[in-house]
């Protein structure tokens, strides 16, 4: 038996195979249940006590030269095949992952602290009459953001009804207050467009996420204790806040959030400019003629909203420094941000 196995061990050696079916035919020959070595592992059986160990130690080093030898056939089969056109589809891909948007990766994060405060995701068109973007939202005609320097007006043959690209996500607070009844908790993300310069703080297109709440009973205290629970689960605990008296035509008391600067932490620097504070979004309390515009008594009913520009919120985030970066598709700026 020991000749038998020196001689299998020299045909193993020599054993060479041109793509995968010799390959196959080698496991067939030497390590299927009826090859070769198998055979000589049930004639082991019959070997004297004296010579078990010697031959048995034989046995295992041919089985294991075998099985070395098949895999090194098949991964050389593989490759000459690869390499000669065929195409494995089930081969791990070797094309680097991407990875999401880095505004994507920041409203989702808005989206999720919100909606563990109960607060629910609604969406609308891009296109807006002026009923939804304006008039309900208690814009005066003669409010500035009505004049062509700022609106993207798409439709004028109905001048007492012109439609544009909105200015604004708070069209859609309206849409839904005017078909559901209080309490209402959502918040409002998406794409809003305004007539302005393109520069590192500013583009004719950027992203929003608006929140409203109405219910009864519903204070500035109630307001102030969300934007703060917001505030430290985006940016750390230690974050602060304050609020500053502001005027929009839609929420009155209004006010400006600023938050404590996330690069200098409160001691000042060029992000802050030395103040301490960065503002990042605008809020209020409905104002009465808005619920009364949606069909909503104001003296049952009241609410507080507030609006953020995503761009703002990534940019202090990660620290990005021109606005543009986010539209330009630059893969290595695109590339840094990690999240699937």
């Amino acid at each position: 038996m020991k000749d038998r196995i020196e001689t299998l061990l020299g045909e193993i050696e020599a054993f060479a195979a041109q793509n995968a079916e010799q390959a196959e035919q080698f496991r067939l020959n030497y390590l299927s249940r009826k090859g070769k070595i198998s055979t000589l592992f049930e004639e082991f059986k019959t070997v004297a006590p004296d010579m078990k160990r010697e031959v048995g130690q034989l046995l295992n080093r041919l089985k294991t030269k075998a099985e070395e030898k098949l895999e090194s056939l098949r991964t050389r089969s593989e490759s000459e095949e690869s390499t000669s056109g065929h195409t494995d589809w089930f081969a791990p891909s070797g094309a680097p992952q991407g990875s999401r948007h880095p505004l994507q990766l920041v409203r989702r994060e808005i989206l999720d602290i919100f909606g563990r405060l109960g607060f629910t995701v609604e969406e609308g068109p891009e296109v807006e009459d002026d009923w939804h973007n304006f008039s309900a939202l208690n814009f005066p005609e003669e409010h500035p953001a009505r004049d062509m320097q700022d609106t993207f007006f798409i439709d004028v043959t109905d001048p007492k009804n012109p439609h544009a690209l909105r200015t604004h996500t708070s069209s859609v607070q309206v849409r839904i207050l005017e078909k559901t009844k209080p309490p209402v908790r959502i918040v409002m993300p998406g794409r809003v467009y305004r007539n302005e310069a393109i520069s590192a703080r500013a583009h004719c297109f950027f992203h929003q996420v608006e929140g409203l709440y109405v219910d009864k009973a519903v204070s500035f205290a109630d307001m102030k204790q969300t934007l703060l629970y917001f505030s430290r689960e985006m940016f750390g605990a230690d974050t602060q806040i304050r609020l500053r008296p502001s005027y929009f035509p839609f929420t009155e008391p209004s006010a400006e959030m600023d938050i404590s600067c996330t690069i200098c932490h409160g001691k000042g620097c060029n992000v802050c400019k030395h103040s301490g504070w960065v503002e990042i979004l605008g809020c209020g309390m409905v104002d009465p003629a808005v619920l009364s515009n949606c069909g909503i008594d104001p003296n049952v009913y009241s609410g507080f909203a507030f609006g953020m520009g995503i761009e703002r919120i990534t940019m202090l985030k990660y620290g990005v420094n021109d606005l543009r970066l986010f539209s330009e598709n630059d893969v290595r700026f695109l590339g840094q941000f990690g999240g699937g």
